[in-house]
């Protein structure tokens, strides 16, 4: 366990720097989740990510020649952030290695707190391992995105603000990357209050310590296919495995379809953005995966690229049945079109989109195939046209 007395001088040390981000108790998801639901807004943080509390706490740990060398980190984005304003903030240069595909926003966010930005391999493996061996040469100090005990000692201090805000919370459901967060804030609660149960959460596309922690041992996965970027870590870290381990009451996972349904959900309910790794939590918590009287859901981050977010959202809608999307063939002579788009605006539908298919081998000669994009209510409407299409003669294929 991270000592507690780390924790608070952490805490101490953020006074000024970092946020003590607010927690709300959400009325309408805790209808849906038959608990009382409270959101904890990382998402508000300084550069938008619980991040930053752990990068000024490692900072404030150097020595003065650690200081004057300079500071490097690999990272696919909130770490770069945090670590590029955290430097800022103690006049302490900064490098930053990130994968060549790295979001141009997150690029050029780190870069305006003052960073030095390198582009480098396809992965934050990739950047990882150039970082380590830039500081080796260079005599730069790493700054781990979480395999690191002051790093974790600033994470603690969501789990500080936790139990400040909500004292008789019963359980706290954490997204779960590398596990430098969950660690931190399990370390707190445990100390403050042992009966709290903690919920590590990760993505059902990138899930290393299930399998590890089944294993006993550290059990890296091979490939990442998630939304959820910014949890999306192949391998357990070598100081946070035994930490979740040990700390941790239970790991779940949820998949990437109630991930975006959930970044949806938060934006139409409680006007709030987040990121895949973001929603982890409360997606948990709304699939039955999680379970308590008060329940507080750790929302860690809210940096999403908008074309990213435009897409969760069209598929979070096409999921809830609230963007239906439908095939169907005409003759191809003039009115046929016409006819079924009254039969369908005649039942209050609003159709977004009409494409035209005729170069298709399910389409004969004299047809043409037609994809309509119309929005629903919800998926028992999106049912009721798919059989009033069908009821009048259309052939129908329902598109998911």
């Amino acid at each position: 366990m991270i000592p507690l007395d780390d924790i608070r001088e952490a805490a101490e040390n953020l006074h000024g720097v970092a946020h003590h981000t607010p927690i709300y108790r959400s009325e309408t998801f805790s209808q849906w989740a038959g608990c009382e639901v409270f959101l904890k807004h990382e998402n508000q943080q300084r550069t938008g990510s619980f991040k930053i509390r752990g990068a000024y706490t490692k900072l404030r740990s150097l020595s003065e020649s650690q200081r004057a060398a300079g500071v490097i980190a690999p990272s696919a984005g909130n770490h770069a952030q945090a670590v590029a304003f955290a430097a800022r903030s103690a006049g302490v240069a900064a490098t930053v290695y990130m994968p060549g595909a790295a979001s141009l926003a997150k690029v050029g966010a780190t870069e305006g707190y003052g960073a030095r930005v390198e582009l480098v391999g396809d992965s934050v493996d990739d950047a990882l391992a150039a970082a380590r061996a830039e500081a080796a040469e260079s005599g730069m100090t790493l700054v781990h995105p979480f395999d690191d005990e002051a790093v974790i000692a600033g994470q603690g201090t969501v789990g500080l603000e936790i139990i400040e805000d909500v004292p008789d919370v019963d359980t706290v459901v954490v997204p779960l990357g590398g596990g430098g967060l969950l660690s931190g804030v399990a370390s707190a609660v445990k100390a403050l209050h042992p009966q709290v149960r903690l919920i590590g959460v990760e993505a059902a596309g990138c899930a290393p310590y299930v399998s590890s922690l089944e294993k006993g041992e550290i059990e890296p996965v091979h490939q990442t296919t998630t939304i959820a970027d910014g949890i999306a870590v192949k391998r357990p870290g070598e100081v946070t495995f035994p930490l979740v381990r040990e700390l941790v009451d239970d790991v779940v996972t949820v998949t990437d379809a109630e991930i975006g349904q959930t970044m949806v959900h938060l934006l139409e309910r409680s006007k709030t953005v987040v990121e895949g790794a973001g929603a982890v939590g409360l997606a948990a918590i709304l699939a039955g995966r999680v379970s308590g009287r008060k329940v507080v859901a750790v929302l860690s981050g809210g940096n999403i690229d908008t074309p990213l977010l435009m897409q969760v959202i069209r598929f979070g809608l096409t999921n809830q049945g609230r963007y239906l999307v439908i095939r169907t063939r005409l003759i191809d002579r003039p009115g046929q079109l016409m006819e079924l788009l009254k039969l369908i605006a005649d039942a209050h539908v609003n159709i977004l989109v009409v494409s035209h298919h005729r170069e298709s081998v399910e389409v004969a000669v004299a047809e043409t195939g037609i994809e309509l994009i119309l929005e629903t209510r919800d998926e028992g409407h999106a049912e009721q046209i798919v059989a009033l299409v069908r009821s009048n003669g259309y052939p129908v294929t329902r598109m998911r």
